[in-house]
């Protein structure tokens, strides 16, 4: 068993949002099955944390959730800032397994155990716009990270792993109430995406506090998922 991550898929099967239109994203639904049947065995387990579907509403998202029900492995989505069909994780759980797709978590508030190993995350928050900062929403966030994080721990996991969708780091600036808090638990690793194109130049690769941050976004790694454990 192995575990992967790969963030951002911008899946648009239900909705008329293509990615073809940006450079790099030529064809790469065909590029991110090819990749992931060739890497991925039905007993692995695959990390999505954010921006996994364009639709806007739990239904049109379907044909995307049945997209990668079809791909090996089970998987865990993580809620992004693109991810508007969203609802509640029960709501979520019910519309999925009723459309007979089981292969298929959510994280939220909660954690999932891979070996002997904690899947933790949440969406976090970015400080890309200065003028929408919400200091409620970022609240929000650095308690559902730690939610997820207190849950492994009360669940006795001595090792975990941070999935966020927006970079903790970026260029100079930090999300100390994230990096605080991941540090807090121990975490020694996290990854994050939502960066794309010229903006990867400024993630964030390396190790801080004793965390190491990589970026996971989709076309950043060529559509390859990546192998945790």
């Amino acid at each position: 068993m192995s575990l992967f991550v790969i963030a951002d898929l911008h899946l648009s099967f239900g909705v008329k949002k293509p990615m073809d239109i940006f450079g790099g994203w030529e064809n790469y639904t065909e590029l991110l099955r090819d990749n992931w049947i060739n890497l991925v065995n039905n007993d692995d387990t695959v990390v999505i944390p954010g921006d996994f579907s364009w639709a806007m509403k739990i239904e049109e998202a379907l044909p995307d959730f049945k997209f990668v029900d079809a791909l090996p492995g089970k998987k865990i989505l993580i809620k992004g800032n693109h991810d508007f069909w969203w609802t509640t994780l029960k709501k979520n759980t019910d519309f999925v397994k009723a459309n007979g797709i089981f292969s298929i978590s959510f994280l939220q508030n909660n954690h999932f155990v891979y070996e002997d190993t904690a899947v933790c995350g949440a969406r976090g928050w970015f400080f890309e716009d200065a003028d929408n900062f919400s200091e409620r929403v970022a609240a929000r966030e650095v308690t559902r990270l730690d939610l997820s994080l207190s849950s492994a721990q009360n669940g006795g996991a001595e090792n975990k792993l941070a999935f966020l969708h927006f970079p903790p780091i970026y260029k100079n600036r930090i999300c100390n109430e994230i990096v605080n808090t991941l540090r807090r638990y121990n975490v020694k690793r996290c990854f994050y995406g939502h960066l794309h194109g010229h903006a990867t130049a400024g993630a964030f690769n390396g190790e801080l506090n004793g965390t190491e941050y990589r970026l996971v976004s989709a076309d950043y790694l060529k559509f390859v998922p990546l192998k945790v454990l």
